[in-house]
């Protein structure tokens, strides 16, 4: 067992605002909302989720990016992703896109007409200054590659990012990430149950709530906000024990190491200075972004 002193809780609460991305697709974003909002490495956080078509059929037209990665995690429905490097993939239920930008990449993504739910995640994952620049790359992780692990009292873990240990046993996600190393769980929760997950000391962290009710050291966590953590080697959270609600909590631990290097963004570059911002601008409006 971790220690108590050891142990984090909540330190800060951002919840998500209301907010449109792409051609007009309806999200809510935490982290990100604003500059102060950010939490070094993790630059945005958008959850989207709808089962009315018209609210995402328009998706995200061909945009460009530099600078950091894109993450996409895809809990209900299906999108086509394609990119100027002659990249296709289909990001499936369960599945992950994770885009590193770099120097550049213009890509364009776009839900497949199907019914019922669209709902998942973008993260925005910031780069450090010496790797900004570096060439573009992208993986299309499916579903079957992302370790599903059952735990105690029937809670699920679903390892995207990084590596675990969990007793006696090592888990290791299909993403790892030098310089960052970020850590990204999917976790359900059934009424009454705690897990405790060890998390790097050196790691900022913070966890969203999107269904049912849990707890960290006693202190609620808010539902559809980034609840920060603050600094330990360990968090425990819980789901209430209740004879009338059974519903089952599931939300993100996320978790990476600080960069603290300045950030400059304008929209979607993101560079250690304005000048570089700036000439990013300039290198999309000439055809030289991803020279």
């Amino acid at each position: 067992m971790i220690s108590r002193d050891s142990k984090r809780e909540i330190n800060r609460v951002i919840p998500a605002v209301d907010s449109q991305d792409g051609a007009g697709v309806l999200l809510k974003r935490s982290i990100g909302r604003n500059p102060s909002a950010r939490l070094d490495p993790f630059l945005m956080l958008d959850a989207f989720s709808t089962d009315n078509p018209d609210d995402y059929m328009a998706g995200f037209p061909p945009h460009p990016h530099r600078g950091f990665e894109t993450v996409t995690y895809m809990l209900n429905g299906q999108m086509i992703h394609r990119d100027h490097l002659g990249n296709e993939g289909e990001l499936r239920s369960g599945g992950v896109q994770w885009m590193t930008a770099g120097k550049g990449v213009i890509h364009e993504e776009r839900p497949v007409a199907i019914e019922g739910l669209m709902r998942g995640f973008q993260l925005w994952v910031n780069l450090p200054a010496k790797d900004k620049m570096k060439p573009a790359a992208y993986q299309n992780i499916e579903p079957e590659a992302v370790p599903q692990i059952e735990l105690m009292g029937g809670a699920v873990l679903k390892l995207i990012a990084g590596s675990l240990t969990l007793g006696d046993n090592s888990y290791q996600g299909p993403v790892c990430v030098e310089g960052t190393r970020p850590l990204y769980v999917d976790l359900q929760l059934p009424p009454g149950i705690t897990v405790e997950l060890p998390i790097p000391t050196e790691h900022n962290a913070f966890i969203y709530l999107f269904e049912g009710k849990a707890s960290v050291e006693g202190q609620p966590l808010l539902i559809n906000a980034a609840n920060r953590l603050s600094t330990g080697s360990a968090v425990s959270i819980t789901a209430p024990e209740s004879d009338v609600d059974k519903s089952i909590a599931r939300l993100l631990l996320l978790a990476g190491k600080p960069i603290g290097e300045p950030v400059a963004q304008y929209g979607p570059f993101v560079m250690n200075t304005m000048k570089e911002v700036e000439q990013a601008v300039v290198d999309y409006r000439e055809g030289r972004l991803v020279d």
